[in-house]
């Protein structure tokens, strides 16, 4: 049996972070800032009601008699409660026999094409630390890009604008970094355990280094930009909010409207119609939150019975880097072109070149996480890098075929002015024709 440790890092940082908050906006009060620590307050006490309702819906509190529980849970200590609870179950586990032992099949990672199937025995007690490593994960989701995220672009945002970055400021955006990178990582794991959730799947520590430089350079450099740019187009900047939220959180609603599928019933069996449209309702916004700052791991599928599309899709996640960096490089350069004063003291092109490069680097970081230490790349069907090359070579196709257009297009516009010149210079040879024979005539 595996120690909790995501328990506990979760349970850590979420401590940390909220309790960071609250000394913030307590100097923010101090010193007359009610705005900026009406939204710190917001951001942390949104995620923090969150993360209860998460945590008692996985654990199904509210059809078992467990009043105190849920009196914990309103009172904000559910992730403490459950934690300690985690904790009891890991140390005396050994100690009392479970009475109930169920049987699991697994099949292992394919070798030299072949793959075998093994049992194991789960016992309650590693059922119990199962769904709490379940549940603090989508906690832990739900924090990084519901909180932390916003979190963190707003404190980066005030120090921009009161040009001073303090010591308290300084540690709590440096603790909501690393929430969002931890919830980045989680959200990759679980999206790998639920595709591939009938193989025995180990997650090497390559693997998880490569997550967190890659999660770590992307969410960076997309909040710097995000800020940078509101600093100097401060409303145009809800606009770009606006419409990437609200494209992430209606896209899987379009796709389950043209899909024609039944309205799922099986989420929760004590849900109502409109409990459940609630829940998919919550689910697409923390879609649409984690795709607004970096590429989500898992695919919402309405239509699916388990919500995930597990089909992977390079084209996709191709595309949406394209369209991302792309994004990043032109709010960069609106930024270049209407900054203010407060930046002549900064090298903006230098500047302007490091978050480019650091959003490359995030996307080879994640390259290089999807072609060598993706712990299932023996299951797919094409690896990242032929997927590219076939990207590639669609757009080369297409830009090709869009020359041999414009050529065509321009023999075209070319042909009737060569004819033209044709004309003319034929009547010259007959004008010149006519003059030398009426000379030669009057000679005569």
């Amino acid at each position: 049996m595996k120690f909790p440790g995501s328990v506990l890092v979760s349970l850590v940082l979420f401590v940390s972070e909220t309790v960071a908050a609250l000394c913030l906006s307590a100097g923010y009060r101090a010193a007359g800032d009610r705005i900026w620590q009406g939204l710190t307050l917001l951001f942390a006490l949104v995620p923090c009601v969150l993360v209860q309702l998460s945590l008692v819906f996985i654990h199904r509190d509210v059809s078992r008699d467990r009043p105190l529980v849920l009196l914990l849970h309103l009172l904000q200590l559910g992730p403490l409660v459950r934690c300690v609870e985690a904790l009891y179950i890991y140390f005396h586990a050994g100690s009392v026999e479970d009475p109930y032992v169920s049987i699991t099949k697994k099949r292992q990672m394919p070798k030299d094409g072949y793959s075998e199937e093994i049992e194991k025995e789960v016992g309650q007690a590693e059922r119990k630390l199962c769904t709490h490593r379940s549940a603090f994960s989508r906690a832990s989701v739900i924090q990084a890009f519901l909180g932390s995220a916003p979190q963190l672009t707003l404190q980066l945002y005030i120090c921009v604008l009161q040009q001073e970055v303090t010591v308290a400021r300084s540690i709590f955006m440096v603790l909501s970094l690393l929430s969002i990178v931890y919830g980045a990582l989680r959200c990759n794991i679980l999206a790998i355990r639920i595709k591939y959730d009938d193989y025995d799947v180990h997650v090497k520590p390559a693997a998880y280094l490569c997550i967190f430089l890659w999660r770590s350079f992307e969410i960076a450099t997309r909040v710097t930009v995000l800020v940078l740019f509101g600093s100097v187009l401060r409303i145009w900047v809800f606009l770009v909010v606006l419409l990437n939220f609200l494209g992430f959180c209606v896209y899987p609603w379009i796709l389950f409207w043209l899909s024609k599928s039944p309205f799922p019933e099986n989420i929760e069996k004590e849900l109502s119609r409109v409990g459940t449209t609630i829940v998919l309702c919550l689910l697409t916004f923390l879609y649409a939150g984690i795709n607004m700052f970096c590429w989500s791991a898992v695919h919402v599928k309405l239509s699916d019975p388990d919500l995930i599309s597990k089909s992977q899709n390079w084209y996709r996640m191709t595309v949406y880097y394209i369209v991302r960096l792309m994004e990043n490089a032109f709010l960069l350069l609106m930024w270049y072109i209407y900054r203010t004063d407060f930046y002549l003291y900064v090298c903006a092109p230098m500047l302007v070149l490091q978050l480019l490069i650091g959003y490359c680097m995030g996307i080879f970081f994640m390259m290089v996480f999807y072609q060598f230490c993706h712990p299932c790349k023996k299951l797919f069907s094409s690896s990242i890098s032929e997927a590219l090359l076939s990207c590639f070579k669609i757009l080369y196709f297409i830009c090709q075929h869009h020359k041999s257009t414009l050529l065509t297009g321009k023999v075209a516009v070319k042909s009737p002015e060569n004819t033209d010149e044709a004309q003319g210079s034929s009547k010259t040879i007959d004008s010149q024709n006519r003059s030398t024979h009426q000379s030669v005539s009057s000679n005569a």
